[in-house]
């Protein structure tokens, strides 16, 4: 089959050239329709009943996530000229096309009663610019007043300012949300030029905006460091600049397909397929390994470059496409979470992993085929002796030192294990964003002097109309309230039960005393001034609905991680809940965008295990058609497994918890670890057979051909994951330090353990015609010609076969 293929490509490979550059032209195209993700929602199944119960909600009370809050905690704005200059910026702000409302002490309002209409006005406190102390002082006492902003825009206690801007919602989740938060943080610059007062910036429209920019810059950054660095371990390799500058373009043009490919299918790049590109430059990079390391070699056997090439693609294409499809099978697999942001990761990636494999098959041979042969200083990477010195020690130490192997093999599992048993999970909403960032430090501000800033909601459902103005039930809610008030992770509660008690305090001309619900009196006098706000508008607008059987209570929380957060709802809030409502029929639920963040952290840890052990099964049943032996599945799966057991047990003693991002990284490598064990095991079947079954110089003389091109290749991964390590983000950090590091072992587990293994139980005993598959595929897959330990002391390599760069 593979001689039909190098056939084909061969004699049609101006026709396949000009094929891939219209596909690229293509894929090109729709790349720069290819836009940034802004919704950080998704990761909650549609049809999951908390996500279907929280899309209601938002449709009721409108969006929870939308408030980006500035604070600042100075003495010196309590100065007119600075606190006038705290207004203004207030109120440009408000004009920022996007931004929805300001609230703030600048712009802080006061009911007043309407008697001759029977209702309350809104007036503003600070209704014209403030020229003096004198005036700034009096209406500061009067906003002093107004217990309904005491804690939310105001602390009591150290003087402390929060300002909060709503944010459409159509700006939300759109490009445009980042221009918002620039424009913010201009006007707040300008701020502070002019008062040499600090501000301080979270929530989530700006975390996501800060994030989402972040993202695009690193997929510039970390695209362009890995090119660079396979670029210069290729030139390192081969000493050819040919050979590096098709190999970046093939890497190139994969880049582009990957980047119409998101565009194609309607997805967006998102902080997971952002590291798309610059995986396919690792993954790609070790095609061009393998493909340009067999043709030098071939070149070398038999001086003839036409059939040098031809051999490449005969005997190396199979196997190339083999660990292709494993990587492949490492994301694909990714299809069958319930989780969007999965599913387009893995699509994506999957089919440009296959991609990077045709176009490497197709592109290289055929540019070869037009260059001059290969030059004696492109053939030297052939005879490099350090590389052959370290093979010779490890075939010496697997035939003479076996026990002393399995001793160290044993140690590092019995570490692995214990390491495994300290691992935990927990994400944050804030996650990735390094501790000493200045929107981390911004958020600990928040959280120390507003108990924090993430969204969190109750809805209250009465179960009859107009039930949420029975006093009855508003003293059980404002029970709640007060409850939830006392816990430090969490700010206190604005709700209707608010508005009553501020409507009882204006009623009594704003007196503070007064900040409490009505008795049964009272209700009689207040209650028909709230009447006319009964048709979903004025302040009832964004808390009940329309026939008042239904309100809200809204909140923020500290970002205290999901396993906090799950414990303070669910053995905290709730237990609270039902004891307070034990007995009527008001039903009470916890809902909001923290708690559906946590949830969907903990669908995502779900599906990727889910996805994981399909991985695992799906590669061990190609391994098993390939190799069509139970044994050789086993022992080629050891050496896979120790790795990624190891690299699970230094995340549980440095404290790294499983999360989204770093869960992901066991399907990735175990998708290109496997690839070393299959050309290895590819080429021990192939030299057993030639050996007549002589298990220890089969096992040595795949060691001496196979090890280098594996050790080649590690080195490429490593150093292309690694690049990982220098990201703002610390999911992306982790990604790149735990993901080089397992791929670093498993290359040493499959270079020493694996024929370590197949030396202690491989019994050598087959018939030839049992050849597995990937011999029945193509007889000479691998032959004796393709040995790459040639002994060029035997072969005089000619000046005129020498050809200029």
């Amino acid at each position: 089959m593979w001689s039909r293929i190098a056939h084909f490509i061969i004699k049609r490979k101006l026709i396949l050239i000009i094929t891939l550059l219209a596909i690229t032209a293509f894929f090109g195209y729709h790349a720069q329709f290819a836009e940034m993700s802004y919704d950080f929602r998704g990761t909650v199944p549609a049809n999951d009943p908390e996500q279907v119960y929280f899309q209601n909600f938002r449709k009721q009370f409108g969006e929870d996530g939308n408030i980006v809050a500035v604070g600042l905690q100075d003495s010196s704005i309590f100065q007119y000229k600075n606190f006038e200059k705290l207004r203004e910026f207030c109120v440009a702000v408000k004009w920022i096309d996007g931004v929805n409302e300001v609230i703030s002490l600048p712009q802080i309002k006061k009911l007043e009663k309407d008697t001759a209409n029977t209702k309350f006005v809104l007036k503003d406190i600070f209704q014209q610019k403030i020229t003096n102390q004198y005036t700034l002082d009096s209406l500061l006492k009067e906003a002093s007043k107004q217990k309904f902003y005491i804690g939310q825009i105001v602390n009591e206690e150290n003087g402390a300012i929060a300002v909060l801007i709503s944010i459409k919602k159509e700006t939300l989740n759109s490009v445009k949300r980042i221009d918002v938060t620039n424009q913010i943080v201009a006007l707040g610059d300008k701020f502070t030029k002019e008062t040499g007062i600090q501000l301080h910036y979270a929530g989530l429209p700006f975390v996501r905006s800060v994030i989402a920019q972040q993202v695009g810059q690193e997929l510039k950054i970390f695209l362009g460091l890995s090119l660079l660095i396979t670029g210069i371990i290729m030139m390192l390799f081969f000493r050819s600049f040919r050979a590096t500058f098709f190999a970046l373009i093939i890497i190139g043009i994969v880049v582009v397909w990957v980047l119409g490919t998101i565009s194609l299918f309607g997805f967006t790049i998102t902080l997971l397929s952002g590291m798309i590109p610059p995986i396919i430059v690792v993954i790609g990079i070790p095609n061009a390994i393998y493909l340009l390391n067999k043709y030098h070699t071939e070149y070398v056997a038999t001086r003839n470059k036409e059939q040098a090439i031809s051999e490449v693609i005969k005997k190396v294409g199979l196997a190339t496409f083999l660990t292709n499809l494993t990587t492949a099978i490492g994301f694909l697999v990714l299809l069958s979470a319930d989780i969007t942001v999965l599913r387009e990761f893995g699509i994506v990636a999957g089919i440009n992993v296959m991609a990077t494999f045709v176009v490497s098959l197709i592109l290289i041979p055929s540019v070869f085929s037009w260059m001059p042969p290969p030059s004696a200083k492109h053939l030297r990477h052939l005879e490099v002796q350090g590389f052959g010195n370290i093979l010779s020690f490890v075939d010496v130490m697997v035939h003479r030192h076996r026990m002393f192997i399995y001793s160290i093999t044993a140690l590092v599992v019995t570490f692995a294990i214990i390491g495994m048993m300290r691992l935990h999970s927990v994400s944050f909403m804030v996650d990735d964003l390094p501790e000493e960032s200045i929107v981390k430090k911004d958020l600990k501000f928040f959280e120390a002097n507003f108990s924090g800033v993430m969204p969190l909601e109750i809805v209250v459902n009465t179960g009859k109309r107009r039930g949420v103005i029975d006093v009855k039930n508003l003293r059980k809610i404002n029970e709640l309230e007060t409850f939830l008030d006392s816990i430090p992770a969490i700010s206190k509660p604005i709700s209707l039960v608010s508005f009553v008690k501020a409507s009882k305090q204006a009623f009594y001309n704003n007196n503070p005393n007064y900040y409490e619900l009505p008795d049964s009196r009272e209700r009689n006098y207040i209650l028909p001034y709230l009447k006319g706000q009964s048709d979903n508008s004025g302040l009832f607008k964004s808390f009940v609905d329309s026939t008042l059987q239904t309100m809200r209570i809204s909140m923020q929380v500290a970002d205290i991680g999901s396993d906090k957060m799950d414990d303070l709802i669910n053995n905290t809030i709730q237990p609270r809940i039902n004891q307070i409502f034990e007995g009527t029929d008001i039903e009470v639920k916890v809902t909001g965008t923290t708690p559906l963040f946590i949830r969907g952290n903990s669908f995502l840890i779900d599906n990727l295990k889910g996805s994981l052990l399909l991985a695992f099964l799906l590669i061990s049943l190609t391994m098993a058609m390939l190799f069509a032996n139970l044994r050789m599945i086993i022992i080629a799966l050891i050496p896979n497994f120790i790795p990624m057991a190891v690299t699970a047990a230094l995340m549980g003693y440095f404290g790294v918890p499983l999360k989204p991002s770093t869960v992901l990284i066991f399907s990735i490598t175990f998708g290109i670890s496997v690839d070393y064990s299959i050309h290895f095991l590819a080429k021990y079947r192939q030299e057993l057979f030639a050996r007549n079954f002589y298990v220890p110089l089969a096992v040595s003389n795949t060691i001496l051909e196979v090890g280098k091109s594996m050790i080649y290749t590690s080195i490429v991964l490593f150093a292309g994951f690694i690049i990982f390590a220098f990201s703002s983000f610390g999911g992306t950090v982790a990604l790149g330090l735990l993901t080089s590091t397992t791929l670093l072992l498993s290359m040493i587990t499959n270079l020493v353990l694996l024929p370590t293994l197949i030396l202690t139980f491989d019994i050598g005993k087959y018939k030839r015609k049992d050849a597995p598959i990937i011999e029945q595929l193509e007889p000479d897959f691998y032959t004796e010609s393709e040995d790459e330990e040639i002994d060029l002391s035997k072969i005089k390599i000619h000046n005129r076969h020498s050809s200029a760069e």
